[in-house]
């Protein structure tokens, strides 16, 4: 059987202009391309864990607009179960703009539209979405107490809680404490555990310190630095895959979506690691959001590449 995972998050389009570097205060830059890509962290670690070969459940909303029903077309290609993505009238679907200089880095600006309207009525809705799923996956695009509700609801049914809890914000123990698997980046591992991150030494100490307040296990991806994984009892560092970087963009939401489907599949907690970072390397060799991640067999092959296996 397929694993099953309810992903609960946003829904953007992304306008992605690539550019030789990023503008100055004031200045007007001459760009290389402009694209629309169908992206959001929610939907784009649903797209992930779908090609990955989950059985997907989207919780969001989008406005009814052209951009939401592409949006919904897209996200319906992928085979995810779109019974609770919501369409709201009189608002816009979220829109992320995208600045991917040509070092593959990139700056977003987010206009959160319908992604902002998804309330704790819509996930009560949706309850037994969550509650049927192996995985819940989170993160903070949509309204906290909406995805406050949806861990509550998966921890009463035993369901095991992903979160990524970015764009970074404080966030109370009482809720760290219910989350199974925390993905972080440096940014936001610095914001919640008040200890900056550095180097591996500063990212061991804020991974003990999230550890601390309450989170099982916290996984802090560090890009081009590699991954840290940390629990109570154990503790791995997992080197970067060298790669031609074209853009970063939805790599993070590749590694949650990975993550998810291998710790499904009953992966170890550092083989399914280690599995989320190949799919993440391979997916800033692409451009754009959900048009950028791979896969399962792309994956294997890659793997295989660098691996002999």
């Amino acid at each position: 059987m397929k694993p099953c995972i309810t992903v609960v998050g946003s829904v953007n389009m992304d306008l992605v202009f690539r550019t030789p570097r990023m503008p100055a205060l004031g200045e007007t830059l001459l760009g290389h391309e402009f694209r629309q890509i169908p992206g959001g962290k929610g939907a784009n670690q649903a797209v992930a864990a779908a090609r990955q070969g989950a059985d997907v459940s989207f919780i969001g909303a989008v406005g009814a607009d052209g951009f939401g029903e592409f949006s919904r077309n897209c996200l319906n290609a992928e085979g995810i179960k779109l019974t609770y993505l919501s369409t709201c009238q009189n608002v816009a679907t979220g829109v992320a703009g995208i600045l991917v200089d040509d070092n593959g880095n990139n700056s977003i600006v987010l206009a959160a539209g319908a992604n902002a309207s998804l309330s704790e009525a819509h996930i009560d809705a949706a309850s037994t979405a969550i509650s049927s799923a192996q995985f819940l996956i989170c993160q903070l695009e949509t309204p906290l107490v909406s995805v406050s509700r949806a861990i509550a609801i998966a921890r009463a049914h035993g369901v095991k809680v992903i979160l990524n809890p970015a764009p970074a914000q404080a966030l109370p123990d009482s809720l760290l404490q219910q989350v199974d698997y925390l993905v972080v980046n440096e940014t936001e591992a610095s914001q919640l555990s008040d200890s900056m991150v550095t180097d591996l030494d500063s990212a061991k100490t804020a991974t003990q310190k999230l550890l601390q307040r309450g989170v099982a296990t916290v996984l802090l991806t560090m890009g081009e630095h590699g991954a840290l994984i940390s629990t109570p009892d154990e503790c791995h560092f997992i080197p970067a895959i060298t790669v031609d970087v074209v853009d970063t963009t939805a790599a993070g939401d590749t590694f949650v979506g990975a993550f998810a489907v291998g710790l499904a599949n009953g992966l170890s907690l550092l083989e399914a690691s280690v599995e989320a970072q190949y799919t993440a390397a391979l997916t800033v060799t692409r451009l754009g959001a959900q048009t950028s991640i791979p896969h399962r067999q792309q994956v294997l092959e890659f793997i295989a590449s660098r691996t002999g296996n």
